[in-house]
């Protein structure tokens, strides 16, 4: 039954990519979708793109620990969203940007420009290897081990699945097939709280009332500061995650502009932020259906909380219907996030680095191909890499990494966007490397002095640091050039 479901779901992607693919393969097809992406569709496919087949069972799992609090910074993402919609995309169209890291080189210099593009990439091959590993994990430890299958051809499976259905349009095909994903992953969802339901022996108004009347129900603390899930630290979090791991990334941000005009992709923005609201409180309310199921059936959680949803979904505690929908969420999941990435670093790669927009169309396309093949080969290397090394703490340690890399892209633009003032080029990629040396030096001290360690804030710190070296190297800029019109130099 797994293996149908799969086989069904990766054919409806497959055909979903050759009706997309058949008015072309031109870069302008590829990387933006030839500006004709309808909103609604871009706005309802980036929400299956942002929930990567970790948060899928990770967020239920969280609840043990940290009840419904997570709300708080999903309520943060939301104004984050609505600064990214009014600040950040009008600059974009603007510019008619393919790559938004192009900015940093029209208003500040190459050097800068490439540290941007170079740093994203480095930060999104390790998060998604990281995610693509987890979810080859489970599917080769509950489906594919038992019939001699060997990890490495499930994760180069993936990877060539991810290739074949991207490789000829890009972006215009992942917004559509990111749509299907989307819709997957909530239908699947909904029918697992369901299921849970019915188990438990709960009508609408008894799982609201389960739900609700929880030890773990708590969503909001006003009165503990120290707390990581303190309100005002989780909604501030949440503000600035959007603003750099969306309106900072080209995996989330090329989306976006594949739509017709600047205000159709503020619709996008502002029905794609709001959506995470309903879609998180449905994520948490199944942990907390599942608290409720295990202290019922008096079983013995898992360590891990992430272990807490596949434990129930894969070990027949509710049924093969629950393990076929969470096998079509977590695929779901998992493959709207890493389609896009991997088109999102083609992307990067071609015109940050290798300048694809100054060659001839038939040059590009033939560069961009070679790009995609070498990017999808690393991604394999990457995920084969956290097999043979095989433990979670790396992947910790993965994830901690890639968050640091965003700290210097918020320094770097908010620099530019916010002062008018020239710094010395030359010195931000030092600057940028310094800057999560020295946060990574401050929280180890913070630990040991004072046994706090930071949050998600040391995203802040990081990009103040970015800031505040940029503007130690900086000068006034008496004569400064609109940004719509002056070009990254050599």
């Amino acid at each position: 039954m797994i293996m149908t479901t799969i086989v069904c779901y990766f054919a409806a992607l497959l055909v979903i990519a050759r009706i997309t693919g058949r008015r072309g393969s031109s870069n302008a097809v590829f990387f933006k979708g030839e500006n004709k992406s309808p909103w609604y569709v871009v706005a309802f496919g980036m929400i299956g793109a942002s929930i990567s087949g970790v948060t899928f069972v990770s967020v239920p799992g969280m609840v043990r620990n940290e009840g419904m609090t997570y709300i708080q910074m999903v309520a943060g993402f939301f104004v984050g969203y609505l600064i990214v919609a009014h600040v950040l995309l009008p600059l974009y169209y603007r510019l008619n940007l393919t790559s938004i890291y192009t900015y940093l080189g029209h208003r500040i210099g190459i050097r800068t420009y490439r540290t941007g593009s170079l740093f994203f990439l480095l930060s999104r091959m390790l998060g998604t290897a990281a995610k693509l590993y987890l979810v080859c994990l489970i599917l080769y430890t509950y489906v594919f081990e038992a019939m001699d299958v060997p990890f490495w051809i499930i994760a180069a499976g993936a990877v060539a699945l991810v290739w074949f259905y991207t490789q000829k349009s890009g972006i215009k095909t992942i917004v559509w097939t990111d749509t299907l994903q989307t819709l997957c992953l909530i239908v699947a969802l909904i029918f697992m709280i369901i299921a849970i339901a019915r188990h438990l022996d709960l009508d609408m108004q008894g799982m609201v009332r389960a739900i609700t009347e929880h030890e773990h129900s708590r969503m909001f603390i006003f009165d503990d500061w120290v707390s990581k899930q303190n309100f005002v630290k989780q909604f501030l979090s949440g503000i600035f995650i959007v603003i750099v791991m969306t309106g900072l990334d080209q995996d989330m941000m090329q989306k976006n502009l594949t739509c017709r005009n600047l205000k159709e992709a503020q619709k996008n923005m502002y029905c794609y932020g709001f959506s995470f609201i309903p879609l998180n409180l449905l994520f948490l309310s199944l942990g907390i259906l599942l608290l409720v199921l295990a202290d019922r059936m008096q079983m013995e959680l898992p360590l891990m909380n992430d272990d807490i949803l596949p434990m129930f979904a894969t070990q027949g505690h509710l049924g093969q219907s629950v393990t076929v929908l969470f096998t079509i969420g977590i695929i779901a999941a998992a493959f709207s996030n890493s389609d896009s990435a991997l088109t999102a670093m083609t992307t990067s790669f071609c015109v940050d680095i290798l300048h694809t927009d100054k060659d001839p169309e038939d040059i590009a396309r033939r560069k961009r191909r070679k790009v995609h093949i070498v990017m999808s080969a690393a991604l394999i290397a990457f995920i084969c890499f956290f097999r043979i090394v095989n433990n979670q703490s790396v992947i910790n340690v993965i994830y901690t990494v890639a968050s640091y890399t965003y700290g210097p892209l918020l320094g770097m633009f908010c620099f530019g966007l916010f002062t008018r003032r020239t710094t010395a080029d030359k010195w931000v990629p030092g600057i940028a490397i310094a800057s999560p040396l020295i946060c990574f030096a401050l929280n180890e001290l913070t630990i040991a002095c004072f046994r706090y360690t930071f949050g998600y804030e040391l995203l802040m710190l990081n990009g103040a640091l970015t800031f505040a070296g940029m503007w130690v190297c900086s000068t006034r800029q008496r004569d400064r050039q609109s940004v719509s019109t002056s070009k990254p130099t050599e």
